[in-house]
């Protein structure tokens, strides 16, 4: 922890653009070898995506935060999510049916153990299938600063370039003051999606109930390309339908898709998790099955 705490922008800017291109790389080889991969990656072989990484050049101290086996054993279940995900999933982005839908909810609460719904107490949104955006950091509390979202320099490096939107969110700031803003506000900003609320079934007849359902609503979100997973809280309503996108991510939960570079847009799965209890912790999250 003392490492990544003091470790330099410079070092974690390489960091970004090294982890970036050999997504890249795995996502290009999924798309043109798909099958061939499950199969090395069921036979433990998924380190062979590593090769792509130049072996000859050390990095700089500090750039790899995990262990060689761990990344080959994230890429190998990764792979085998995204996989199975997309024989279900159609080939262009769009609306699921009633059939698509069951088999992939079923799929996904298998794969992370814990219950997936696209329907939780008679709401559900107008699609789980779409098309998601970077979005700006969110003021947090009055007299909050973009600085401020920056625990370190690493942080401001990986994040600080995304801005901070100039008005509130949907549910106005996370916490009343900075004396009352919590560790739950916090991760509830830097792993925040912008929902399209307002499209939901229902919406216009039940305006408070939908509003107090959707403040927060804990939602899993899935790179239906790359596997890459993350928990996430609606903070935030939109995009507007005239932009084409379906729903918007913090910079923190684009990076963790492997959405952070280029276009920063690209197709996800997203539904709620029913978590009465609250005890699935925000942020990029495994899968648990084994291969």
């Amino acid at each position: 922890m003392t490492k990544f705490k003091t470790r330099k922008p410079h070092y974690e800017y390489l960091r970004k653009k090294w982890v970036a291109k050999h997504r890249k790389i795995q996502e290009d080889l999924w798309e043109k070898h798909g099958e061939s991969l499950r199969k090395m990656a069921i036979g433990g072989l998924g380190g062979l995506l590593l090769l792509s990484a130049p072996q000859n050049q050390p990095l700089p101290e500090g750039v790899l935060i995990a262990t060689r086996d761990d990344v080959v054993k994230d890429i190998d279940q990764n792979i085998l999510l995204a996989q199975d995900l997309n024989q279900e999933l159609p080939p262009e982005v769009r609306s699921l049916s009633p059939e698509e839908e069951e088999k992939i909810l079923d799929a996904l609460s298998k794969n992370f153990g814990f219950s997936v719904k696209s329907e939780l107490k008679g709401v559900r949104l107008n699609r789980n299938y779409g098309l998601i955006g970077g979005e700006q950091h969110l003021y947090r509390y009055p007299g909050d600063s973009l600085q401020a979202h920056a625990d370190n320099a690493t942080d401001w490096a990986m994040y600080g370039s995304s801005g901070i939107a100039p008005g509130l969110g949907a549910w106005g700031y996370f916490a009343p003051s900075k004396d009352e803003f919590s560790e739950i506000d916090k991760e509830r900003e830097r792993y925040y999606l912008a929902i399209q609320t307002f499209l939901a079934p229902g919406f216009s007849e039940n305006v408070g109930k939908y509003r107090d359902f959707f403040k927060y609503r804990k939602m899993l979100v899935v790179n239906s390309k790359t596997g890459q997973s993350v928990v996430a809280v609606v903070g935030d309503a939109g995009p507007a339908e005239w932009t084409g996108k379906h729903l918007g991510g913090s910079p923190e939960v684009m990076h963790f898709l492997g959405l952070s570079e280029g276009p920063r847009k690209g197709p996800v799965l997203y539904f709620f998790i029913d978590d009465p209890n609250d005890k699935i912790p925000l942020g990029p999250v495994r899968v648990k099955r084994s291969a």
